[in-house]
């Protein structure tokens, strides 16, 4: 959860602490840290499920407005007695 926080490093921290705001402020700044991280684990997870929920919204928004695809374009058929004989007008002279 720290990290590479170990305990000496904590008692460390706390010791510091200690000597910086006094015995009788550290409860309140305790409680002050934990009403602090809870909200931020609170907003974080509200954050994450209306993301979610707007994707699988999207996703379904998407899924109903794509049409089904085209089907491709017939190519022109071309028959062989449509096609005009050319005549050498030589060779039959």
């Amino acid at each position: 959860m720290f990290g590479s926080l170990g305990v000496p490093e904590l008692l460390i921290i706390f010791v510091i602490a200690m000597i910086v705001f006094g015995p009788r402020k550290l409860p309140e700044l305790g409680r002050s840290l934990g009403k602090g991280i809870s909200e931020f684990k609170r907003a974080t997870n509200e954050l994450q499920t209306k993301v979610v929920e707007e994707i699988d919204a999207d996703a379904r928004r998407t899924a109903n407005a794509t049409p089904p695809p085209a089907a491709a374009p017939a190519e022109p058929v071309t028959h062989a007695d449509e096609a005009k004989p050319v005549h050498d007008h030589a060779a039959n002279g």
